[in-house]
């Protein structure tokens, strides 16, 4: 399996089903839009013998919060600005096909992989999860994220992804 960039004429968004209907439709309706206005970036997890199947897939674009709004745990890895620069991981969505395969997993780590190497060009303290719901929020808080009070948002500073994605047995710096 490998993770590229969605390319509208190369992957088969039309069959992709994760079992949500807002990220099944974006991912058939919106995101090449998304793509061609620069709006976010969407990559998609597909197989090396079939590259037509999304398997997967997640978005990634700027974001901004406000420094008040970050539990005390990640805001000692923030710079004192009215704004906090960050990553969103918008959507993140695995077909229903390949459910319990770890590759959810595998998708977010890819994208905090991109977010972290990203952060060097454009500046980016920490990434951003919007959890749809208690489970989403139990997923990303189970990969380290921690949960703003009284919402689905949760926060992972880029020092502790820098951590996470430090070479070690089985884990490169830089995942694809």
């Amino acid at each position: 399996m490998r993770v590229e960039s969605l390319d509208a004429k190369k992957h088969d968004r039309a069959t992709f089903s994760c079992g949500v209907e807002s990220l099944d439709a974006y991912l058939k309706t919106q995101a090449s839009q998304d793509v061609r206005r620069k709006a976010n970036a969407v990559f998609v997890l597909v197989a090396v013998d079939d590259p037509g199947a999304i398997l997967g897939y997640f978005t990634l674009c700027a974001y901004g919060l406000a420094p008040g709004a970050v539990p005390d745990e990640a805001r000692k890895h923030l710079p004192r600005y009215p704004l906090v620069s960050a990553t969103l991981i918008g959507r993140l969505a695995v077909a229903k096909s390949h459910r319990g395969q770890g590759l959810g997993g595998a998708l977010l780590i890819c994208a905090l992989g991109k977010a972290y190497e990203s952060a060097d060009i454009v500046g980016s303290s920490m990434v951003v999860v919007h959890a749809l719901d208690e489970g989403a929020a139990g997923f990303y808080a189970a990969h380290g994220f921690v949960r703003l009070p009284e919402s689905l948002r949760l926060v992972l500073p880029m020092q502790t992804i820098g951590k996470l994605l430090a070479p070690g047995p089985g884990l490169s710096k830089t995942p694809r």
